[in-house]
Parts: C-alpha cells; sequence; structure tokens
C-alpha cells in the first residue's frame, strides 16, 4: 500500500498484537459489521468477525508495511493481509468493491464512529455462537460464566413423559388401519378407496 497523507479530518489509530504494523484511519468509518463466513471464521479462528469499512483513501499504514503478508483467495478474489510476526489479520480485501478496505475492528484503540449493525452470511451463523443468553458467574473460577441449563421440575418430567406416551400409544393405534395413517406409520404410499 502506498503510503499517504490523510486529510484534516480526526483519524482513529489501530495495531496487530505485536505492535509491528500500525495504522490510521479518517474517523468516521463507512460501516461496520458481524461477518459469519466459514472463510472469516477460518480466517480469524473465532465464530464471526467483526469488520469496520472505509474508503482505501481513507486509511494508511503508518508503520510495519513490510511486516504484511498477504493471502489472496483463488476462488473468490478476496485478499486477506496478516502480520506475518504475530499472524494478526489486518485487512481484508474484496474483488467487487476496489475502492473499499475492511479491517477487523477488534485492532482500533478507540471509536470507530459505526457500530455494527449488520449481519453478513447470518445463514452460516454456528450453532455454538454465544446469541446473547443470560449467563451466570461460575462458582470458583472468578471471570468465568456460563449458560445454564434449564432444570426441569419433576412436574414437567412428568407430563412430558405422559405426553410422549400418549403420541406414541395415538401412534401405535393408528398403524392398525395403514392406509388413513401411511404417512405416520412410516409407509410409503397408500392408495385410499372411497
Amino acid at each position: 500500500m502506498k503510503s499517504r497523507k490523510l486529510s484534516s479530518d480526526p483519524a482513529v489509530t489501530g495495531q496487530c498484537l505485536c505492535g509491528a504494523v500500525r495504522f490510521e484511519m479518517e474517523y468516521p468509518a463507512f460501516w461496520a459489521w458481524h461477518d459469519h463466513s466459514r472463510a472469516s471464521r477460518l480466517a480469524h479462528g473465532a465464530v464471526y468477525a467483526t469488520y469496520v469499512g472505509t474508503w482505501r483513501k481513507r486509511f494508511r499504514i503508518t508503520a510495519g508495511e513490510r511486516d504484511i503478508n498477504r493471502f489472496a483467495d483463488k476462488e473468490t478474489g478476496a485478499v486477506r493481509s496478516f502480520c506475518r510476526r504475530c499472524g494478526t489479520p489486518l485487512i481484508y480485501e474484496r474483488i467487487r468493491s476496489p475502492h473499499m478496505i475492511n479491517i477487523p475492528r477488534a485492532l482500533f484503540q478507540s471509536r470507530t464512529g459505526r457500530q455494527p449493525i449488520y449481519h453478513i452470511a447470518i445463514e452460516e451463523m454456528q450453532d455454538w455462537a454465544y446469541t446473547g443468553e443470560p449467563l451466570v458467574p461460575l462458582r470458583g473460577y472468578p471471570g468465568v460464566f456460563w449458560k445454564r441449563s434449564k432444570k426441569k421440575s419433576r412436574v414437567q418430567e412428568t407430563r412430558l413423559s405422559a405426553s410422549i406416551s400418549r403420541t406414541r400409544d395415538r401412534r401405535a393405534a393408528s398403524c392398525a388401519d395403514p392406509v388413513a395413517t401411511a404417512p405416520l406409520c412410516g409407509v410409503k404410499s397408500a392408495s385410499r378407496r372411497s
């Protein structure tokens, strides 16, 4: 990337984990979002990645440009840059928007002017992702929280067992007439006669 001077607008700064690569972006960012795609999940080693997008001309590397390596995805044309020293993902560029770049939100030391209110590839969200369920402290482990499973009372367990038994009984009784209840009994097809 070329080193360029930013305009007189305020800038926010960021860096990789080891501090070798530093950068700045004009404030505010253009947009921010959570990316649930498989590619971002693998690139970050996390359930999803949160990005801040900005115009390429509003971003510049201030230190460590030689410490940046790039990976080009041949299938999608996307390019992901990362610090060659510590491995921190730095920049995500998409072929369909060549004038924009996307930077992981966590790398900025202050606010970027945009909240991540968008979700990309939500259909790829993993079932093990935290989605805001209530958490409680784990006794004996300060700073560790967990999602407590809902305990069923004996009354609830008894009702559930009774409901399951009734359903089984109804199915067994209705399977005596396979023409009338073919789908319930696992019969592929049955013809009805009037």
